[in-house]
């Protein structure tokens, strides 16, 4: 009897922790949905509609890279792309019945106020901002991640969210401040940068990024793995010049979650940053180079780096802000700067560079590895491309690839899918989707459907330049950085994302400015590629081992079809080998089908390959045809 007393009482005692420990494990498994398309209909001309839309954001971004740190348990909706709800659209599709969000419970919040409430036990509190220092926005979003606090931009306005959420109604603790208590500028751009030993850089700019690394990457608080590069709150000076998405604010939640660092800083060494005239020339340039240098340390050497963004050309560095360099030099500036330091971008670029959920779709269920066919000799015999000595039939024809991209972002592949990859007449013709695998990082749920979804027409290879954008130039020795080759750490980072997706082809590489590939470069990329690349600086025609290699050739981008057949042809007539690759940007199956209508009525002779029939096929010829391995034909 006593034990049984004895019993009883302990349950009794015990029964408040099992509650409150199932009622934990229930609130883990729910989803709060919150809608930030409120914001859409603010009047972008009035600076404090702007400032709220800003302010919103950018607190509910901090606070879902926390929430979501461990679990997807906090969704967004938020982009719009041509009339479609992007967010609504994954959402919707994950929803349905056996797929990863059915039957999941959700609470949808009506509110900031009451979204912040309802996860304030995973917050520290806040991290303030100064208005007047536009850098210090992207360094709250990094103080955020790794201290877990919200990113507010301090502002009295009684209708501020400043005034909404720390003043009064939860009235959230400030534990970091980027601003004095009395609201005037912590960073001053003179003397000692305030809690560092470090002088100032002379720029209001720089100082609160050099703060950061002194405070936060020195002392390995920060993560060495995860950057994020997208605009600081210069952002709401000018925000009609794109969408209105790209402040890229919901793009921050995966990288807090990360404990990333955040920039917003001019790759350029032979100018002021055009967001900041009055910096020593290179000022930026060497905070960006410390960041990295940072990185790399903290790395050891090893992992590469993972930079969400891409220049904000619209905005900064670039002639559309008086600067004296076109947009594309300023992307591969970037892109060359990069590489020297192991590290690789995401590249969420302007027109579609707006991302929300990545935090929370980074959580989905990939399978372990998605099998493709590939082509035997047998088979290609079968189908009239060998004949039965094994030399290619060409039987009077030309054999070209469409490189299909630019899906290189993650952003960019979440807002096309619904009017791109689900067009009707997908399936028609070949297509070489050219799609990053290290987009599985924050867009998996996308990188899925369309395995699942593809048809026998649809070939996946690598997007530029690999897994990851990067020029590989710049992993070779000597390299500007100083530091050792880092050609084994982008093998070792590619080779796992290869194997999964059984990728063989890496459809392009964006040389750009840098050094083209070496024998240790090409070595290299045979490693994880073995079945073919496509770069800008090697011979037309090459054989690396039992690689083929095959210079990347015209852009046809053309929206009229009869106009793109016509730059084809002209290329295909002057170039003196049978195999062509051509690069088009964001075009829909119709458009394929309708190009390859007007191709056959133009030339019968040309014909579109599918990807491994191609390579196959290219490999083959280039066994047979020693001048073409060796490198040695050139164009006229």
């Amino acid at each position: 009897m006593k034990k049984t007393i004895g019993y009883l009482a302990a349950a009794l005692v015990l029964l408040p922790v099992i509650l409150c420990i199932l009622i934990s494990c229930k609130e883990q498994n729910v989803i709060g949905v919150y809608d930030l398309r409120y914001t859409l209909s603010y009047d972008l001309n009035d600076t404090q509609q702007v400032g709220s839309l800003w302010d919103d954001i950018h607190a509910v971004a901090t606070l879902q890279g926390i929430v979501n740190r461990k679990g997807p348990r906090l969704f967004i909706h938020y982009i719009v792309t041509h009339g479609i709800d992007i967010d609504s659209y994954w959402w919707d599709k994950y929803r349905e019945p056996g797929r990863w969000l059915h039957e999941k419970d959700t609470v949808v919040y009506q509110d900031i106020i009451q979204l912040i409430e309802a996860y304030r036990k995973d917050i520290n509190g806040v991290v303030l901002y100064d208005s007047s220092i536009a850098s210090t926005s992207n360094v709250a979003s990094a103080v955020a991640g790794i201290e877990n606090l919200i990113a507010v931009r301090y502002d009295t306005d009684p209708n501020s969210l400043y005034s909404r959420i720390v003043l009064n109604g939860p009235k959230l603790k400030v534990i970091a401040r980027l601003i004095k208590e009395n609201g005037t500028p912590l960073f001053t751009g003179t003397g000692i940068i305030p809690g560092t030993d470090r002088m100032s850089t002379g720029s209001l700019k720089n100082d609160p990024y050099i703060w950061f690394i002194e405070n936060y990457m020195k002392t390995n608080r920060c993560s060495g793995e995860f950057g994020a590069y997208y605009i600081d709150q210069k952002w709401r000076e000018k925000p009609t010049a794109t969408v209105v998405n790209h402040h890229t604010l919901t793009n921050h939640d995966f990288f807090v979650s990360k404990k990333a660092f955040f920039f917003d800083l001019s790759p350029w060494g032979d100018e002021p940053a055009t967001d900041d005239e009055t910096q020593v020339t290179g000022t930026d340039l060497n905070t960006l180079k410390e960041f990295l240098s940072e990185a790399y340390r903290i790395n050891k050497g090893e992992k590469m780096c993972y930079i969400g963004g891409f220049p904000s050309w619209a905005f900064k560095y670039t002639q559309h802000a008086g600067g004296i360099h076109e947009d594309v030099a300023t992307e591969w500036e970037f892109s060359k700067l990069i590489g020297a330091y192991n590290a690789f971008k995401d590249a969420d670029a302007i027109g579609y560079g707006a991302l929300a959920n990545a935090s929370f779709w980074t959580h989905f269920p990939l399978k372990e590895r998605y099998p493709q066919r590939r082509v035997s000799l047998e088979e290609l015999k079968q189908r009239g491309y060998l004949d039965e000595d094994g030399k290619v039939d060409f039987k009077g024809r030309n054999f070209f690839i469409f490189y299909v991209g630019d899906y290189d972002a993650s952003s960019w592949v979440v807002q096309r899918t619904p009017s791109i990859w689900d067009d009707e007449n997908r399936g028609k013709v070949p297509m070489m989707w050219a799609i990053s695998p290290v987009l599985e990082n924050r867009v998996p749920m996308a990188l899925d459907y369309y395995r699942e979804s593809a048809t026998h027409n649809d070939y996946f290879v690598a997007a530029d330049n690999g897994a990851g954008y990067l020029m590989p130039g710049m992993l070779q020795e000597p390299r500007e950085s100083g530091f050792k080759s880092g050609l084994d750490s982008w093998a070792n980072h590619c080779k796992p994302y290869y194997e999964r997706w059984d990728l063989t082809i890496t459809g392009f590489i964006i040389d750009g400015t840098a050094p083209g590939l070496s024998k240790e470069g090409l070595d290299c990329y045979a490693s994880f590629s073995p079945d073919g690349i496509v770069p800008q600086k090697v011979p037309l025609t090459l054989l690396h081992g039992d690689m083929p290699v095959l210079r990347s050739d015209y852009d046809i981008i053309a929206d009229d079809p009869k106009i793109a057949v016509q730059h084809m042809l002209d290329r295909v007539r002057v170039r003196p080998v049978p195999f062509h690759w051509f690069r088009n940007i964001l075009k829909t199956p119709t458009w394929y089908v309708e190009f390859m209508d007007e191709l056959h009525s133009a030339d019968p002779d040309i014909e579109l390959l599918d990807a491994p029939t191609f390579f196959e096929l290219y490999r083959i010829w280039l066994r047979q045809n020693p001048a073409a391995a060796t490198g040695k034909i050139e164009m006229e």
